[in-house]
């Protein structure tokens, strides 16, 4: 593990020397990868630490046995979670359609419940897209295998 910070350096060398097309490609692969750690990660509710989504508040009119929606189910579709390959980097990003939504619970930010009441409620802070030490191997495996070809 003490020659890793070195590997990475040289990786970083070498991926600076490729042309801009190969970098978006690279990027592009990456970030494909990436979008189903992420929707997977949502869908099990964890943030990229590994720890759970602050459960929603309980109301009192809820009953026992009621059916439940899973928090963030649509914002995971990859509809609404989008790739997308630069010479810069790998982007997984949601759309502007829903970038508000997940702005407020990713930053635990204060929204309106709902347009036509004026209730405010201050979210939690529930990281939605993250890097997790398992995405970071899966990044390196991806450019080292990128790095070889």
């Amino acid at each position: 593990m003490d020659k890793l910070p070195a590997l990475e350096a040289f990786a970083a060398d070498l991926l600076a020397r490729l042309e801009p097309a190969a970098r978006t490609e690279l990027a592009r692969r990456i970030a494909r990868d990436l979008r189903p750690s992420q929707q997977k990660r949502i869908t099990a509710q964890l943030n990229p630490d590994g720890t759970p989504y602050t459960p929603r508040r309980t109301r009192l009119r809820d009953k026992k046995g009621s059916v439940r929606r899973q928090m963030f189910a649509k914002l995971r579709t990859t509809r609404f979670l989008k790739i997308k390959g630069t010479p810069e980097g790998a982007i997984v990003a949601f759309t502007e359609q829903v970038s508000r939504i997940a702005r407020v619970h990713q930053f635990g930010l204060r929204d309106k419940v709902n347009r036509r009441t004026g209730l405010e409620v201050d979210y939690p802070e529930r990281q939605l897209l993250g890097i997790t030490a398992d995405d970071e191997a899966l990044i390196r495996d991806l450019a080292v295998e990128y790095l070889a070809r």
